[in-house]
């Protein structure tokens, strides 16, 4: 799975294409929440022409929702494409909604109440790529009040929710992905948030500003310690033969798991 760093661009900007592809570890061309409706024909023509320059392993195109009226127009046009992109599917609530984009690879994106509580199924769709879920657009599907919980952590339903789409996306052997933080200027929060996707075990979390991209690189990598610790386990674990002891600790084979997923968080690896 690309990232960790996924940062969105809109589709009826190709100006910003190529720098936001060169800034992020991947980059979503936006043709949904980015585009007012009266552009986007316009900006679907500019991801198309756009998308030949661009890095097609590191590239995602967000398409609009299937019920809407520009959903089936972006799918056929990329499904035209030699090459056609990973694409990212908004207001997914069934596996269905995958199988009408076969065979585009998609990204279901998990922000109603019904795509969350159908998470595990469309997981398993056979072109599903990824999950991610979207606290905005879930919590006024759920007619909830903006803002977060005590200490700042998402509500006990958002979480809950953020909880689910992750275990289904593992269950089936997919990668999931984090949801965007809009408060652009709250950058201890997104570094709160992306600690703690990374510790859950997300693969990556999305970005809606440049200066986002840093703090979650930042927030996935092993740190020093971790590196140490993970480097001398494996070491010792060299010729042993089931559980063993390494510094006071029982160590199996989750534990070794553990271990090469820190190493494999290091930059270039």
């Amino acid at each position: 799975m690309i990232g960790p760093a996924i940062l969105f661009c809109p589709g009826d900007r190709p100006d910003r294409f190529a720098k936001a592809a060169a800034r992020a570890d991947a980059v979503i061309l936006d043709l949904e929440d980015a585009v007012a409706p009266e552009d986007k024909p316009a900006a679907r023509a500019s991801v198309l022409a756009g998308l030949p320059s661009l890095d097609p392993a590191r590239t995602i195109v967000r398409i609009n929702a299937l019920d809407s009226p520009w959903g089936h127009d972006d799918a056929r046009a990329l499904r035209a494409l030699a090459a056609p992109p990973l694409v990212m599917l908004p207001k997914v609530r069934a596996a269905a909604d995958l199988d009408a984009l076969a065979p585009l690879a998609v990204i279901a994106l998990c922000e109603t109440a019904e795509g969350v509580l159908a998470a595990p199924s469309i997981a398993r769709a056979t072109n599903c790529a990824g999950l991610m879920w979207g606290s905005e657009d879930l919590l006024a599907d759920l007619g909830g009040r903006p803002g977060r919980g005590p200490g700042g952590r998402y509500r006990a339903v958002l979480e809950h929710a953020r909880s689910t789409v992750l275990l289904a996306a593992t269950a089936a052997g997919r990668p999931a992905i984090d949801t965007v933080l809009v408060d652009l200027d709250d950058l201890e929060t997104l570094r709160a948030d992306a600690g703690d996707a990374a510790a859950a075990g997300f693969a990556a979390k999305a970005c809606v500003h440049p200066n986002q991209v840093d703090p979650v690189r930042a927030a996935f990598a092993a740190t020093p310690a971790e590196v140490e610790w993970a480097t001398g386990l494996l070491r010792a674990a060299e010729g042993q033969a089931g559980v063993f002891r390494h510094q006071g600790r029982m160590i199996d084979a989750p534990v070794l798991a553990a271990a090469r997923a820190v190493l494999a968080r290091q930059p270039g690896r």
